[in-house]
């Protein structure tokens, strides 16, 4: 009798134990990241062969206290290893684990290496050989804390190294979790299955290895335990020879068809060639299509299984598309496959819960490092052809009035970029704004208070939602996260992908970005003044202070002034601001842009304008000004210093973000200015909920008449 430990993904410990236990495995005994148990040879071959589950299958030699590397040495040295192979056989060390000692994997290994030489060299025998890449013995050692676990490894290469995947998709799933997956979905051999998003077809293969009863070690070419002195080939070659009778009549028994689809043709030959390699491209029906128009190929019957490992994202950006996919899954699986089970493997519950769908079961597995969850769901048979939740249905019709009454104002104001949605609704804490064909959704922070997943799951209601509301494809949707900004990080850069295109502001064309800056480059609530500034601008001396993109520019120059000067202290939005009077015509001497700290700027200048736009940040402690302002403490300063630049008979618009904000005009008046609050009239239809979004004031020299 041997005693064998077969290893396994973390969270399969328990159906591994069920299948060793099936094979006449006994005293099996689960321990986190496989299972004990023992068999006599045959078993031992016959888990080799048949564990669809199993990473590795070892045969534990000893143990050992580590408490330096010499008990590392003489632990591996206390193994006949002599009597485990011969000295023409390559071996190799697999060491895992760190210690106070050992703190190094190498260095461990390093050690029982040279053990097991020393154990030859010593009974004056031949030096064995090392080989990295593909020993005939491979030795693993597990160093946990002080206890080394020292195996031969029986496997050589991992187990789910079924010999018919070459290559594979861009994130593949190993043979054995995709065995597992299938045997969890509760499919049953013998009915269809489905994968709508298969890549290289590895859930639909080993799914079809169970229904025709092929050995998973089947097409294997190269053991672990071929150089093993103890190694009985005439057992391995009855338990092969049974393995390939039961393929061969599996094959010709089997009524079960698999059925995968993809929108990658490249990935698809692959998945073909993959089936072929194991003997089962009978079986299989391999399609070149989108998800979203999938169909049930059996609309007649019988029902089957859909099962799947669609995409997931870690990066925030990758979500709307992965919201709309999962959304519109959902939609299809209920309205096509009716009677069917569905399956879904995945590293994200949030995205599985756009599908609308109750689940019946679930398991957790992890795929690799990460936290993985199975969902298995009963769809409904015959649907009654009643109408299909909608998804935030609140949020969506409050969308869809706002945009019937947005849409129309926009198109007759001559804008393509306004907002369509401001937290109208508390549980739906975003903003929703157009940009001719893009939308950008942009979510407020949430609370503390509230619980984050929650949160999440509403955010994904919303890009659905949209998505589905404004018929946008998904690739049209950009998702930010917005929050009180510290410091330079409202000039946070997001992404390298330049992805500018025009847009149209009444007269003026400007360039936008939705991907890589946290915002766009066009604040949208300025929209009115921008406008009136180039009401205001003919025949007169421009100045734009902290300038941002140089929008403001752009109007004054199209509405006749002699002269504009663009001042900001990121070199970035000033080239984008010279884009921007580029595209509108606006360009030579009398069209400056420079690049100052604002504050200093005015403080050392000795020019005069007629009309100055000032917008300045609420607060800002940048190392590349020299001082820290704030808007509220500093407004005063900041038109000492403005009235000295506005010749007699100017202007200057002054606008800030600040809510609250509380203008000095006993302050102002002792300057000699006046000023006259004009926030109503530059605030438009489109921000009509938000009616503290900015506030601006027209100042002017005192007894000016």
């Amino acid at each position: 009798m041997n005693s064998l430990f077969a290893s396994t993904a973390r969270g399969l410990e328990e159906l591994l134990k069920s299948e060793l236990e099936a094979l006449g495995a006994q005293e099996c005994r689960v321990v986190q990241g496989g299972v004990h148990f023992d068999g006599d040879d045959r078993l031992l071959y016959q888990s080799l062969m048949w564990s669809r589950l199993a990473s590795r299958i070892l045969l534990p030699l000893g143990e050992c206290g580590v408490w330096s590397d010499l008990d590392l040495y003489l632990g591996a040295q206390a193994i006949d290893w002599t009597a485990m192979f011969d000295s023409d056989k390559t071996f190799a060390v697999h060491f895992s684990g760190t210690s106070e000692v050992i703190r190094n994997s190498q260095f461990g290994a390093l050690k029982v290496k040279d053990a097991i030489v020393d154990s030859f060299t010593r009974k004056n025998l031949p030096r064995p050989n090392v080989d990295r890449e593909l020993p005939d013995i491979r030795v693993n050692v597990w160093l946990n804390n002080d206890n080394a676990s020292i195996a031969l490894d029986l496997s050589g290469e991992g187990l789910h190294l079924r010999g018919y995947r070459q290559q594979a998709g861009q994130a593949p799933l190993k043979e054995n979790l995709a065995a597992a997956i299938v045997q969890r979905s509760g499919w049953q051999p013998g009915t269809p299955l489905l994968d709508p998003m298969c890549g290289s077809g590895t859930l639909l293969i080993e799914a079809a290895m169970i229904a025709t009863d092929r050995a998973p070690g089947l097409h294997r070419t190269h053991w672990g335990f071929t150089g093993w002195n103890q190694h009985n080939d005439t057992l391995w070659r009855e338990v092969k020879s049974e393995a390939q009778l039961r393929a061969r009549r599996g094959l010709q028994e089997t009524t079960s068809r698999f059925y995968g689809y993809d929108n990658d043709s490249r990935v698809l030959e692959r998945a073909r060639a993959n089936a072929r390699r194991a003997g089962l491209e009978q079986l299989m029906t391999f399609t070149a299509q989108d998800v979203v128009k999938l169909t049930n190929p059996l609309p007649e019957g019988p029902a089957g299984t859909v099962i799947s490992n669609p995409p997931y994202g870690e990066r925030l950006e990758s979500e709307p598309a992965l919201i709309a996919l999962h959304s519109q899954l959902g939609r299809i699986m209920k309205q096509q496959f009716g009677g069917w089970n569905l399956s879904l493997f995945s590293a994200s519950p949030e995205l599985l819960s756009c599908l609308q769908l109750r689940a019946d079961r679930q398991f957790k597995a992890k795929n690799g490092p990460l936290d993985c969850v199975q969902k298995n769901y009963q769809l409904a048979a015959n649907p009654s052809g009643g109408a299909v939740a909608q998804i935030a249905e609140d949020y969506a019709n409050r969308l869809r009035k706002n945009l019937k009454k947005l849409e129309k104002w926009a198109k007759q104001s001559g804008i393509d970029c306004y907002r369509i949605y401001d937290a109208d609704l508390p549980e739906y804490n975003v903003a929703v704004d157009r940009y001719a064909d893009w939308v950008v959704v942009q979510e407020y922070a949430p609370p503390k208070t509230v619980d984050p997943n929650k949160a999440r799951q509403r955010l994904f209601d919303v890009i659905a939602a949209t998505l589905s509301v404004l018929e946008l494809p998904a690739n049209r949707l950009v998702l930010k996260t917005r929050e009180k900004q510290k410091g330079k990080n409202q000039y946070q850069k997001l992404g390298e992908k330049g992805d500018f295109f025009q847009v149209r502001e009444f007269d003026a064309q400007l360039w936008v970005n939705l991907t890589d800056y946290l915002d766009t480059g066009l604040f949208l609530d300025h929209r009115i003044a921008r406008k009136m500034l180039g009401q205001m601008s003919q025949g007169k001396d421009f100045l734009n202070l902290f300038a941002y993109t140089g929008s403001a520019s752009v109007h004054a120059g199209l509405g006749g002034a002699r002269s504009t000067t663009t001042v900001d202290m990121s070199r970035t939005y000033l080239e984008w601001a010279e884009r921007n009077l580029r595209l509108n015509g606006l360009t030579g001497r009398q069209h400056r842009l420079m690049q100052a700290d604002c504050l200093s700027w005015m403080r050392d200048s000795d020019e005069q304008f007629d009309l100055i736009f000032i917008d300045p940040p609420t607060f800002s402690n940048s190392k590349r000004m020299e001082d820290s302002f704030d808007v509220q403490r500093d407004h005063l300063s900041l038109m000492r210093d403005l009235k000295r630049l506005l010749r007699r008979g100017g202007t200057i618009m002054f606008s800030n973000n600040k809510r609250g904000f509380k203008m000095d005009h006993d302050g102002l008046a002792t300057l000699g200015l006046a000023a006259q609050e004009i926030t109503a009239k530059t605030q438009s239809q489109d921000f009509a909920r938000n009616r503290h979004i900015h506030n601006c004031w027209l100042i002017t020299h005192a007894g000016k008449e």
